[in-house]
């Protein structure tokens, strides 16, 4: 079978991303210490995790004796219990994401496939499996899932904005939406819902370019989809400041209650703060809430 000229190129593109960003987001997620305290209790499990001293209700066969005989305490062994669970990410593709104000700013789409890739290397060492949704990379275990989350994540749609997918994922497990959440809003309330349903409870991370924050357009301007699909023309774009900040602040509003009433986590993200900076607070809202 032989690939046509376009998508030849565009494969042999994404294959040379691929180990770039591989390196990169292992990069990130080796600055964070991972802590694993948020996943253990004792139970059932293969591995030590730590004595503690014999208490009233505890059976003579769980005593370590060999322990017990260096102290004049007895104590008992108990073994780590880690709860895999089944994490599954969506990072929005759409053309939106592909927006930066600046040539000293990274694109939001390679924001959200740099932390959602890290946050991947880091739920993977806590021993849980990570997927993307739908069905091409449902969630597993293991470096080579790394990579094949990576490869995925390279992938680039057509639409203007996108809508997120609740395809593949494990009933009462964990998800992660990333996107800049500026198309419609009935699609992602209706994916938080579906989640809800199956008792799915996760994070929404919102990116915005800091242009998106400020609005600091004057004069005549253009306004244009990056899809190419919209354009707006105005000879006066100060004016239409205050409306576009409170639409955004309505936005965040909707999707913060959203958030609320399915017992989802809600993040905000700006392309001119530190990757680290939203990879720290994702893995912290992921330890935090985990097993709620």
């Amino acid at each position: 079978m032989t690939l046509s000229a376009p998508l030849r190129a565009r494969s042999e593109s994404e294959a040379s991303r691929f180990p770039a960003l591989l390196a990169r987001a292992e990069q990130l997620a080796g600055t964070v210490l991972l802590g694993e305290h948020g996943r253990r209790r004792a139970g059932m499990g293969d591995d030590f995790w730590q004595y503690r001293p014999v208490q009233a209700g505890d059976e003579l066969r769980h005593i370590d004796w060999r322990r017990s005989a260096r102290s004049d305490t007895q104590f008992i062994r108990q073994r780590e219990w880690q709860i895999a669970q089944s994490v599954t990410i969506w990072v929005d593709q759409a053309a939106s994401m592909r927006f930066a104000s600046g040539d000293d700013l990274p694109e939001k789409a390679d924001r959200a496939r740099l932390v959602a890739l890290a946050i991947s290397i880091l739920l993977n060492r806590a021993g849980e499996r990570v997927g993307l949704s739908g069905d091409e990379v449902p969630p597993r275990r293991g470096e080579a899932q790394i990579s094949r989350v990576a490869e995925a994540l390279l992938r680039e749609g057509e639409a203007d904005y996108g809508a997120p997918q609740t395809e593949g994922m494990a009933a009462h497990g964990r998800a992660l939406f990333l996107s800049d959440f500026l198309g419609d809003i009935a699609p992602v309330r209706e994916a938080l819902t579906a989640a809800a349903d199956r008792g799915v409870q996760g994070v929404l991370f919102q990116v915005l370019d800091p242009a998106e924050e400020s609005f600091p357009y004057r004069g005549r301007t253009i306004f244009e989809s990056v899809g190419g699909t919209l354009a707006h023309e105005t000879l006066k774009a100060s004016e239409l400041r205050d409306k576009y900040l409170a639409r955004l602040a309505a936005r965040k509003d909707e999707l913060r209650t959203l958030c609320s009433k399915t017992g989802w986590q809600y993040g905000l993200h700006h392309t001119s703060d530190s990757a680290q900076s939203a990879l720290l607070w994702l893995y912290n809202a992921f330890d935090g809430g985990h097993g709620r």
